[in-house]
């Protein structure tokens, strides 16, 4: 069983506890640990990039030369990269890998030469960063996160997964789920738990949700908005 140390956080104060120390807790007084690691692992090497500028690459039509702002990460100066993706724009925020970051695949990315143009590091798309096939375009992060952040902070999945060996758990069902786990760490750590939140969630403005039955053979429908 794969459990996220963030969503044991939501039922239980872990502040000053961490991962490894979760895990450790866990296989001395309750159920067998098999593997601790961070989750998309690789999202924590990239960063947050904003594309001030994009022009055309002055030796290729298919490629554009973008202007990014890493933050920090860039030491005052806008970066300069090419970018072979048409969906690259100005104003996006993207996921950048530096110089130095290592990729799924083994892939290592450097400064480089482009058809004689330098480019100080890679605008990412989904499938170089393991996410899924999508490599049509580069990845275009939702919301306005700070340039320079790793994105994996940017986008609320720093996380880490914590694997228990299921043959511990089965004469203990009441563990078989983040919320249960929560409450044996509370008693382990005498920490305080945290409510269960039970309300339904706001719908916008109250209004129902259409529904149409077109069928005379369902002689009743009944939905609950979630």
């Amino acid at each position: 069983m794969k459990i996220s140390y963030r969503w044991l956080a939501r039922h239980v104060d872990l502040a000053g506890i961490t991962p490894q120390e979760v895990a450790n807790d866990l296989t001395i007084h309750t159920a067998e640990v098999e593997g601790l690691e961070r989750f998309a692992p690789q999202l924590g090497d990239v960063v947050v990039g904003h594309v001030i500028e994009r022009a055309r690459h002055p030796d290729a039509d298919k490629l554009s030369l973008c202007r990014v702002d890493v933050g920090p990460r860039g030491e005052g100066q806008l970066l300069q990269i090419v970018c072979g993706a048409s969906n690259v724009a100005a104003g996006q925020r993207v996921a950048v890998a530096l110089p130095g970051t290592s990729l799924p695949g083994d892939l290592k990315i450097k400064k480089s030469k482009i058809r004689g143009v330098e480019s100080q590091g890679m605008i990412c798309s989904e499938r170089e960063l393991a996410l899924s096939d999508e490599h049509e375009g580069i990845w275009v992060l939702p919301g306005t996160p700070a340039p320079g952040m790793p994105v994996s902070a940017a986008l609320g999945l720093d996380d880490w997964v914590i694997e228990i060996d299921n043959k511990s758990l089965t004469h203990r069902p009441d563990l078989w789920g983040h919320r249960g786990l929560a409450l044996e760490i509370a008693a382990i750590r005498g920490r305080r738990r945290k409510a269960l939140d039970l309300a339904f969630p706001k719908t916008a403005a109250g209004r129902p949700y259409p529904v149409s039955v077109e069928s005379a053979g369902c002689a009743r429908y009944i939905g609950l908005e979630i």
